[in-house]
């Protein structure tokens, strides 16, 4: 058959056409359920697939203040893949609860000089998260098979205020349980959305945040006792943590970069909590048969299975174990306890639990808190936590370096408090 050169441009157009739509379904498409590993995650996926697509389409069909768009990778900067990527709503596995998490990139940049950390953090939730709250309430199911709703949304911030302009992101985080993501969006008097707000999971660049609506500063996190609230309300048990319990992560703000040119970029966006989340949906197969097959060997604690956290800049595997030593405090100092803890303890399990661990992509860091019991009953519990790097870490299981080489790369804190080990001067 013979093809005209008009007839031969038609054609061009309709296969263009044909490979445009197909690259915009594969970019913009919703989330897989075959991306997702756990069962629980999955199924979720698979059932509320319908609702998730067309919630996907009332989010782009809504109006906000600013340009709002789904994505799935915030950090993802602009080129790579990742950046494409705006399958911004899925089911994620995060600390034994199902989430259903949306995330998305606001384009304005409020400005630090006029508005507080508090107040841009409140203009981003009530100008995205609210108003997609209630979108997601309009077309989900209020059922059990999923536990929680969280939001995370990044947005500019500039400061133009001294003599050099700045220019940074900060990452919102909201995680709402589903039946207080419900009540949100109906009618209710501030205070009770306050009180939701309250006793809800609020991250600011991965730092706790207690969410003040209609304030110029935020509430004290600790004043708000959120983990009591979440105990009480969900039943949720979880082994004490001093430095990486996740209603008191602590992360590094946005900060000017001095710069000899008048727009000083700010530092790359730090890991977020959706970051965490997505890594404990990626390797909860992995991490629940180390808990299932290895737990009592290692004497991982009750209750507390190894998870995925945010500290500072620092994506953290936090395992948490029981030490089976036990110590008169007494006649004995932290430093000693604490070299005792590593070298008879936990040194001698590092080598099998190191080579199950998920491959070093996306962290960098394993904690190890070691709950110490004294001999005597009246004594204070001690935690002992040994922040360690992960190249360390294999370098040691490797005998590249020694137990005081990794003691020196890692960070040993207790009760909370920074300390300096010298194994052999304690012995």
């Amino acid at each position: 058959m013979r093809i005209t050169r008009k007839g031969f441009t038609t054609l061009l157009k309709i296969l263009w056409g044909g490979m445009l739509f197909s690259a915009i379904t594969s970019v913009f498409g919703q989330v897989s359920p075959d991306e997702i590993l756990n069962p629980r995650a999955k199924a979720a996926e698979e059932k509320y697939i319908l609702q998730l697509q067309s919630i996907q389409r009332s989010i782009g069909a809504a109006h906000f203040p600013y340009s709002f768009r789904l994505a799935r990778y915030l950090k993802a900067k602009p080129g790579q893949r990742e950046a494409l990527d705006s399958a911004g709503i899925e089911f994620v596995y995060y600390q034994n609860r199902v989430v259903l998490k949306v995330s998305g990139a606001y384009k304005t940049a409020f400005n630090a000089a006029d508005l507080s950390r508090n107040q841009r953090a409140s203009r981003a939730f009530q100008e995205t998260v609210v108003p997609v709250l209630r979108l997601v309430a309009e077309q989900m199911p209020q059922v059990d098979d999923y536990d929680d709703i969280g939001f995370e949304v990044i947005y500019d911030i500039r400061d133009g205020s001294k003599s050099f302009d700045f220019e940074g992101k900060e990452v919102l985080t909201v995680v709402f349980s589903r039946d207080d993501a419900f009540r949100y969006g109906s009618t209710l008097a501030n205070a009770e959305r306050q009180n939701i707000l309250n006793r809800s999971d609020i991250f600011v660049n991965g730092e706790s945040f207690g969410l003040a609506l209609g304030q110029r500063e935020p509430y004290v996190v600790e004043a708000l006792d959120r983990s009591a609230l979440r105990h009480a309300k969900e039943g949720y048990s979880a082994a004490p943590s001093t430095a990486s319990n996740l209603d008191k992560v602590t992360g590094a703000s946005v900060s000017p970069a001095v710069s000899i040119t008048k727009i000083a970029t700010a530092p790359e966006t730090s890991p977020t909590f959706g970051d965490a989340m997505r890594l404990q949906t990626q390797f909860q197969a992995q991490l629940d048969a180390i808990a299932r097959e290895d737990g009592a060997k290692l004497h991982l604690a009750e209750n507390a299975e190894p998870l995925f956290q945010i500290d500072g800049d620092q994506t953290v595997l936090h395992f948490t174990l029981r030490n089976t030593m036990g110590f008169d405090q007494s006649s004995t100092s932290i430093y000693k306890r604490t070299a005792l803890s590593f070298d008879l303890f936990l040194a001698p399990e590092l080598r099998d639990l190191t080579r199950r661990l998920p491959a070093n992509e996306g962290y960098d860091t394993i904690e190890f808190s070691v709950l110490d019991h004294s001999e005597a009953e009246q004594a204070s519990s001690e935690i002992i936590d040994y922040i360690c790097p992960l190249t360390s870490l294999r370098s040691f299981v490797a005998n590249k370096i020694t137990t005081q080489d990794l003691i020196n790369q890692s960070v040993v804190l207790v009760n909370g408090v920074r300390i300096a080990v010298n194994l052999q001067l304690v012995e």
